[in-house]
C-alpha cells in the first residue's frame, strides 16, 4: 500500500524521461523505497512504494 511522505524527507528527485514538452510528468527519488511526486505540484505530497512493487508497476507499462 502506498504511503505519503513529506517532500523534504527524501533525496534529490529525478524527472521522468517520458515527460512531455510542457513538463507534465512525475519525479522519482530512490531511498529504502521509491518516492513519487507530481512535478507540477512538488509540495502536494508524495507516494512511496516498496522497490518490488515499483518494479512490477514499471514492467506493466
Amino acid at each position: 500500500m502506498p504511503q505519503t511522505h513529506s517532500p523534504e524527507s527524501v533525496p534529490p528527485w529525478r524527472k521522468s524521461s517520458f515527460s512531455g514538452l510542457g513538463g507534465d510528468c512525475v519525479e522519482v527519488a530512490h531511498t529504502d523505497s521509491v518516492a513519487v511526486r507530481d512535478s507540477k505540484h512538488p509540495t502536494a505530497g508524495t507516494l512511496s512504494f516498496p522497490h518490488p512493487s515499483w518494479s512490477t508497476l514499471l514492467h506493466t507499462l
